[in-house]
């Protein structure tokens, strides 16, 4: 009989941060890992199948995070990753040393994220400190966070 009295150090919502998807299924616009980073992809083409094998999907993605450029080839048979990426709005509240002071519509209050350090970063402290009432967008996909947009409110 196994000891299951271990020490459990962190525990998961059971919620996987990828799940398979057949490469064939995948589509323009939509979510993948390519070489470990979650990408949005941007093109796609497939190959015709060779005397000894599979059809060939050729995969080029646009990290969500970075911005940075990834391609794959992958045959059309087998399951590539795919991200589970979620988007959610918060109210901007208070920039402090560089941090934003976030709630959603629940009225949960966060304040872990930093500002970007890019031009949405500038502009977002720009509407800050002129006094402007507005949202950003996160996306949050395979244990990264980041701001992505920035919204106007409509009251």
């Amino acid at each position: 009989m196994a000891d299951l009295d271990g020490d459990f150090e962190s525990a998961e919502s059971g919620a996987s941060e990828t799940y398979p998807q057949q490469c064939s299924a995948l589509r323009k616009n939509g979510h993948v890992m390519l070489k470990g980073h979650a990408c949005k992809i941007v093109e796609m083409s497939t190959s015709k199948t060779g005397k000894h094998g599979h059809a060939k999907v050729h995969l080029t993605g646009i990290d969500i995070f970075s911005g940075s450029k990834h391609e794959d080839i992958c045959p059309s048979t087998h399951n590539m990753d795919v991200p589970n990426v979620c988007r959610k709005e918060y109210q901007l509240n208070n920039i402090d040393d560089g941090y934003m002071s976030l709630m959603d519509e629940n009225g949960e209050q966060r304040e872990d994220l930093k500002v970007p350090a890019n031009d949405l970063g500038r502009e977002i402290t720009k509407k800050f400190d002129n006094g402007e009432t507005f949202n950003v967008t996160v996306l949050k996909a395979v244990g990264n966070e980041a701001v992505i947009g920035i919204k106007c409110q409509t009251s």
